[in-house]
């Protein structure tokens, strides 16, 4: 997927919110004041919560070492970040995604 897709999909859910609480570089999309997505516009990535905790996250790293790694101080809470235009199969970065919104949401 590309990163306009990406940003399309997020602000597309339902109660999705667009924010830039870091600037105009990083987009923060966010459902029930919780952010879903991180997406970085000068790396083009996108950072999601990609589990409930740091060894949940640690599965999709090892699907993709090339193109997911641990997004800073938030992996310990299963956040990665995904470079976009990557190896990702478009299903599973949807599934990414959707779970990432669908953990926000609860």
């Amino acid at each position: 997927m590309t990163r306009d897709e990406v940003i399309a999909w997020c602000l597309a859910q339902p109660g999705a919110v667009e924010t830039y609480p870091f600037g105009e570089h990083v987009l923060v999309v966010k459902v029930t004041g919780k952010a879903f997505a991180y997406i970085g516009f000068e790396e083009n990535s996108i950072a999601l919560r990609c589990g409930v905790n740091a060894e949940e996250a640690a599965t999709v790293r090892a699907r993709h070492p090339d193109a997911v790694r641990p997004m800073g101080y938030q992996s310990r809470h299963g956040w990665n970040t995904i470079t976009l235009d990557s190896a990702i199969p478009d299903a599973e970065l949807h599934e990414l995604l959707a779970a990432s919104y669908d953990h926000a949401r609860s």
